[in-house]
């Protein structure tokens, strides 16, 4: 019944903070990227085969995605010394700074959305997103 309007509301407001994420991120970082070392953060080091799952893509995509952030500086890549076949990823002291950057444009965008309704309205529809999410 309120699909429709649930639905152009959604898009909207998907395509309205995507642009804003990526503005307020560049030059030096995409959104894809930012999710790439709030990863490694959490994880330490991973290997590329890891990171296929967490972003729903091709190993093709993921070493594209790689060879950028480090020839950005925001990863390292290293073998590992008693399997060289195995590569680890890490982030960088760059990286971690561009995370922490990231991270605080996000959370100001997000503030800037949630601050149009009070406090209540703001729980009620973290409340009703995550019944719609699970």
């Amino acid at each position: 019944m309120y699909s429709g309007e649930f639905g152009k509301l959604w898009l909207k407001l998907s395509k309205e903070l995507k642009s804003q994420m990526e503005a307020g991120l560049a030059p030096t970082l995409t959104e894809g990227q930012l999710g790439v070392l709030e990863l490694l953060s959490a994880n330490e080091r991973m290997k590329p085969s890891d990171l296929i799952e967490y972003l729903a893509t091709t190993p093709a995509a993921v070493t594209t995605l790689l060879d950028r952030m480090e020839k950005n500086e925001l990863i390292a890549r290293e073998r590992d010394e008693k399997d060289r076949r195995i590569v680890w990823v890490n982030v960088t002291d760059k990286g971690k700074a561009e995370c922490e950057r990231g991270t605080r444009i996000r959370e100001q965008l997000l503030d800037s959305y949630l601050n149009r309704v009070s406090a209540h309205n703001q729980k009620l529809l973290i409340y009703l997103l995550g019944k719609v999410a699970n």
